[in-house]
């Protein structure tokens, strides 16, 4: 397995495109992390099945954002994407998000050429907010079984809001 950390940069960010790497398929109930030290994939954890992720979920390398890992992405497609695939993604917003009094950022993402939608998807503003409820509700409530309150949504923010917090990750990366 690569080190995604050592072959992958987080792409043209101001550009507004993005490398991603896919930890968890979209309605994977497999918590499953990129472990930097050992440069795998681990099963963090497996959660009830009414916790499914509703979306894929990954990490832009050379990134590290407030928690201590990588800034994830959440990677929207109709079907789910593999375990350690690469994407190229366009950043479309993120969702401001509290883990255990942490910022836990979720940069939200279009796969680059994404044909299915003929590529239409550029900001939050061009999803429906049944989507985005789901998404709060998801993210409000997914560790209510174990730390009922442990999470909170803190908002959303445009693609500007997401470039920036990307560039902050890296420069923290760095430091």
């Amino acid at each position: 397995m690569p080190d995604f950390n050592k072959i992958l940069d987080a792409g043209d960010v101001n550009g507004g495109l993005v490398n991603t790497i896919i930890e968890i398929p979209k309605w994977s109930t497999l918590k499953i992390e990129w472990n930097r030290e050992l440069a795998c994939f681990e099963l963090d954890r497996v959660e009830p099945s009414i916790f499914a992720k509703p979306t894929n979920y990954g990490f832009i390398p050379q990134t590290l954002d407030e928690d201590g890992d990588e800034l994830d992405t959440l990677v929207l497609t109709n079907d789910p994407i593999p375990t350690g695939v690469y994407v190229k993604a366009k950043v479309i917003g993120v969702l401001n998000f509290e883990d255990d009094g942490e910022n836990d950022h979720k940069i939200i993402c279009m796969p680059a050429d994404d044909r299915n939608t003929g590529d239409i998807i550029t900001s939050l503003d061009d999803l429906h907010d049944q989507w985005k409820q789901k998404i709060e509700h998801h993210f409000n409530h997914y560790k209510d079984l174990k730390k009922p309150g442990s999470t909170k949504v803190l908002g959303w923010g445009g693609v500007e809001e997401a470039k920036k917090i990307i560039n902050d990750c890296i420069e923290a990366y760095k430091a």
